[in-house]
């Protein structure tokens, strides 16, 4: 199981800082789990937030691309039906070329219906405009002079240039919490994101082997909220309001899309205060480094996982806590789970 850390450089307003400060501060971080032996850095995007949450994934994957040079970067996830698949295509290779072929493509379909709204797209048209973009980047990234007379992509001929270090291009990734998002992933052969809601990754296994793959040749990652202290009451006090801030959003924006199981209840906790003592408590891996292994080590019995994604950098948080925390799990925690 390889481990990466999310982070979303959001900068809600009762801890805000000002914005390049908030930057610098997370791509200091990220070197330093580079130098910790974290194996993944991940990006994740919103547009219309109040709180700034990163809308431009590629942008910033291209500098950390050229702030280091093992740790890989990966896109959980580009909300790909809002985009130009010929342009991403092409920021994908140059970040796959900056970063001498560590960057992941994690593409999806999105959810917020002001996202779609706003930048005059029928929500409804997402799965299928997704579908296709899929195919035609994976297209660009593999062929030269691809045509494709699509509903939403016409190309005639086309190559880009400069191509991927990668043999196959920058691997892509779906990020899937649907049942047929998650038949789609495995149909097209591409790498399952499991985000919120049910989990996904039993059933995409079950239809890679339908469409006669080999479970073992795909990757799965798994989504977790994670934060380390010497002791629980410390590793509580500094998550849990920067934990609920973000739960409350997520619940509202799950709820208003309401598309898969149990949109409408993902997380129902009143206050920061009372998250440690809620049901919702049990799916959070905060505590000490023992407790935390612990959980973890449930968490993969439970859970098809190759690449486990901590949500550490929380919204709010003091980066120089997160990383004090991650240092701590790189060093008491990461080692029981070896690669």
């Amino acid at each position: 199981m390889k481990f990466g850390v999310m982070f979303d450089f959001r900068n809600p307003a009762q801890w805000r800082r000002p914005d390049p400060a908030v930057y610098r501060s997370h791509l200091d971080e990220i070197v330093r789990l580079e130098e910790l032996g974290y194996h993944n850095v991940w990006l994740t995007e919103h547009h219309f937030v109040e709180d700034g949450y990163n809308p431009s994934v590629l942008p910033v994957a291209a500098v950390i691309a050229v702030r280091t040079s093992r740790i890989r970067i990966g896109s959980f996830v580009v909300l790909l039906p809002l985009l130009n698949p010929v342009r991403v295509a092409e920021d994908a290779i140059c970040i796959d070329i900056l970063s001498s072929g560590r960057f992941d493509l994690g593409v999806g379909q999105g959810y917020r219906a002001e996202e779609f709204a706003a930048l005059n797209i029928p929500r409804a048209e997402r799965s299928a405009r997704l579908a296709e973009a899929i195919e035609l980047i994976h297209r660009l990234f593999t062929e030269k002079a691809v045509t494709l007379d699509g509903k939403y992509n016409h190309v005639n001929g086309m190559t880009l240039y400069p191509r991927p270090v990668q043999p196959d291009g920058p691997p892509i990734w779906i990020g899937c919490r649907t049942p047929k998002a998650t038949e789609r992933a495995a149909r097209m052969g591409f790498h399952l994101l499991a985000t919120l809601g049910p989990d996904p990754a039993i059933p995409y296994q079950a239809a890679l082997r339908k469409f006669g793959r080999d479970p073992k040749n795909f990757n799965v990652a798994q989504l977790r909220a994670v934060h380390v202290a010497r002791n629980a009451d410390q590793a509580w006090d500094e998550a849990a309001p920067h934990l609920h801030y973000m739960m409350t959003h997520y619940d509202q924006w799950l709820a208003e899309a309401n598309d898969a199981e149990g949109d409408k209840a993902v997380w129902k906790v009143s206050s920061h205060s009372q998250l440690r003592d809620s049901p919702v408590a049990e799916g959070l891996m905060i505590g000490t480094p023992d407790e935390v292994a612990r959980k973890l080590e449930d968490f993969r019995a439970a859970y098809a996982c190759t690449h486990f994604i901590m949500a550490s950098q929380l919204p709010g948080m003091d980066p120089l806590v997160a990383t004090r925390s991650l240092e701590l799990f790189a060093k008491e925690v990461m080692p029981r789970f070896p690669t």
